[in-house]
């Protein structure tokens, strides 16, 4: 059996778990209910008793509402962190600490870190396994983009070559994100340091101008501005990484004697498994680091999986109390027309008809809630990804997925398995005590 199941596709081992969910309110529901038609009645009491029913149903769609969005957004907050490290596979930095490091290089964040020297990124450049070697340089910005100087190798892996306009061809042009607030053809003066704390017009001497777009990468990098890295060593008033004899160049070769520094190195190595290798020959004591940002990220994972546990836990403890408190609704709400249920004993109706209107009726209230409680947590779960998105730069998409629908059958399940309690327990009484109250 273990086998079969290994066997299954990952699709079908969610197919068959959502069967195997929904299984026990399908069993309860015909043996209930078969045979009878008790729309019309339940409608009625629901009706009837509208007031409480609302309240019950309200109940229900908020701790159905918040249990899903809640699961939503977690996983596409860690699909769309990891997603952001997706383009850079090994990072050389300076020795210090990995997180830091990637919150600088990875998600823009402005962060001050030390510089790599040109001797270490030229021997980078020259490795025989490396295939794209990209420095990076920050310190800019224009509003509230950060300007990166890197080169334009960097530039096309970034963008897969899918850049609408074309490649900056001096050190005065610039591509940019596709969030940033420039349009192609437009010019800009960069700001020094990034965002509030930027001092304008320090440098009012370069203006730059915008040439080309970069397709939505989902990341922080969809609202940077992207010029060549001399353009930032050059506004700063340091050398632009070039021999005297070649100050128009752009890009690789660099010369290490007139490379002023650079705070990472994004390598892409020949084969996945040269990375490996890299990452060991440029880890050195108190020079560099190189290291996988995804790598890091797992880590980080790890330790947001024991934290989900042991908020797991306080979930399960806070459904549990949840499912006690509807328990003790529907009992509640169950006396209000034991009256009703006693005339109809009363009358002659078989035990089980009256047994399957009450179960009928507390699995339509508690259907009816955690249905809208689906819809408001898919909407509270887009409306809060929207939000988280337009503040970090990273897209954050929380569709429902096969977890979310396996917690709402297993809520039906279990809400039908609680329902039968109230039919039970309007049983306890006699006709007469039911007709007298």
């Amino acid at each position: 059996m273990i086998t079969f199941w290994d066997n299954l596709s990952a699709l079908s081992q969610d197919f068959v778990l959502a069967l195997f969910l929904i299984l026990p309110t399908l069993c309860i529901g015909a043996s209930v209910i078969r045979g009878y038609a008790l729309w019309p009645l339940v409608s009625a009491i629901i009706w009837r008793f509208r007031g409480p029913n609302i309240t019950f149903i309200l109940l229900i769609t908020l701790s159905v509402a918040l249990s899903l969005s809640i699961s939503a957004l977690e996983s596409g907050l860690r699909k769309g962190i990891a997603k952001s490290t997706d383009k850079f596979d090994l990072l050389v930095t300076a020795p210090g600490s990995e997180t830091k490091m990637i919150l600088a290089t990875v998600y823009l964040e402005p962060i001050d870190i030390p510089l790599l020297s040109g001797e270490i990124f030229t021997e980078i450049e020259a490795h025989e396994k490396v295939v794209m070697a990209a420095p990076l340089a920050f310190g800019d910005s224009y509003g509230i983009s950060p300007i990166v100087g890197t080169t334009a190798d960097f530039l096309t892996h970034l963008s897969d070559g899918k850049i609408k306009g074309r490649m900056w061809q001096t050190s005065m042009e610039a591509v940019i994100g596709t969030l940033a607030p420039l349009e192609i053809g437009e010019k800009f003066v960069p700001s020094h340091g990034i965002s509030f704390s930027s001092q304008n017009g320090a440098h009012a001497d370069y203006a730059m101008q915008v040439v080309g777009r970069l397709p939505p990468t989902g990341t922080p990098w969809d609202q940077a501005i992207l010029v060549p890295i001399e353009a930032v060593w050059e506004v700063h008033g340091l050398a632009n990484g070039h021999a005297p004899n070649r100050l128009d160049q752009l890009g690789s070769p660099f010369d290490a004697e007139y490379f002023p520094g650079t705070p990472a190195i994004i390598i892409k190595a020949h084969e996945l498994w040269s990375n490996y290798a890299l990452r060991s020959e440029f880890t050195r004591s108190g020079t560099s680091m190189a290291f996988f940002p995804a790598s890091v990220l797992s880590n980080v994972f790890k330790i947001m999986a024991n934290i989900r546990k042991a908020m797991s836990v306080m979930s399960v403890l806070t459904q549990a109390i949840t499912a006690c408190s509807v328990l003790m609704s529907l009992i509640i709400i169950s006396r209000l027309f034991q009256r009703q249920m006693s005339v109809l004993r009363a009358l002659g109706a078989p035990t089980r008809f009256v047994f399957a209107v009450l179960w009928s009726y507390c699995m339509s209230l508690l259907t009816i809630g955690a249905l809208i409680g689906a819809f408001c947590g898919a909407a509270t779960a887009a409306i809060v990804s929207h939000f988280v998105s337009l503040q970090t730069g990273i897209l954050i998409l929380a569709p429902f997925g096969w977890g979310e629908m396996h917690y709402f059958l297993s809520f039906i399940s279990i809400m039908a398995l609680l329902s039968l309690l109230p039919a039970f327990a309007v049983f306890q009484n006699s006709i007469v005590e039911g007709l007298r109250n």
